[in-house]
């Protein structure tokens, strides 16, 4: 979806006109996709949302464990488990719990599962969140867009508060050689998809 049927948000703006698009659709369960590259505010935008009705599918926690597929393929979308996260979807929309993976970045391999209660809104969030496979399954599809150097910024913080268990090196050379690349092959297709595209220059965390 191009042209003027996709609308441009501010941060600020976003949470309730995404809220009220979704309530415009009538759908006794909204399914939102909450797109866009590392960095870039997906997961606070997705927060937000979640506190106002909703409950947060990361598809992060649907990746493959990276010491089975090759280096260059951690982020290929055909190396993650797109199939369980339909399922998940489909039993959340049906009122059912789901029990959804739980993936670990400092292990970088799924450790068990976390059951979800149903909500009236579910919110796929990441990088591959309106892919082909899961398009179908969404009402609203949303991109959220930073400038790499502040999308770089943010994933600099949080290896450095000990939220991720790379390091800056490490984490530097995987942004640079495998997300950016990776995320730069699907990056156009996702945001001619979009229903909303949303600007996230701001909320860098103190370092």
């Amino acid at each position: 979806m191009t042209g003027p049927q996709q609308i441009h948000l501010s941060w600020d703006q976003a949470p309730g006109t995404l809220l009220g698009a979704l309530r415009e659709r009538c759908v006794s369960v909204g399914v939102v996709g909450v797109t866009g590259p590392v960095g870039a505010g997906k997961s606070l935008l997705t927060n937000r949302l979640c506190t106002l009705g909703g409950v947060c599918l990361a598809t992060d926690d649907y990746l493959p464990d990276y010491d089975k597929v090759r280096y260059e393929d951690r982020d290929d979308p055909e190396k993650a488990d797109l199939s369980l996260l339909i399922e998940n979807i489909n039993t959340l929309r049906r009122g059912e719990a789901a029990n959804i993976p739980k993936w670990s970045f400092h292990s970088h391999a799924r450790e068990g599962y976390r059951e979800v209660a149903p909500r009236p809104m579910v919110v796929i969030e990441g990088i591959h969140a309106l892919h082909d496979r899961i398009l179908p399954h969404l009402n609203l599809c949303v991109f959220v867009e930073a400038p790499p150097s502040v999308r770089w910024k943010r994933w600099e913080h949080l290896e450095l508060s000990g939220q991720r268990g790379w390091g800056v090196e490490v984490a530097k050379q995987f942004f640079d050689s495998v997300a950016e690349p990776t995320y730069a092959r699907f990056a156009p297709v996702y945001r001619s998809r979009a229903h909303f595209v949303v600007r996230n220059e701001s909320g860098l965390p103190s370092m």
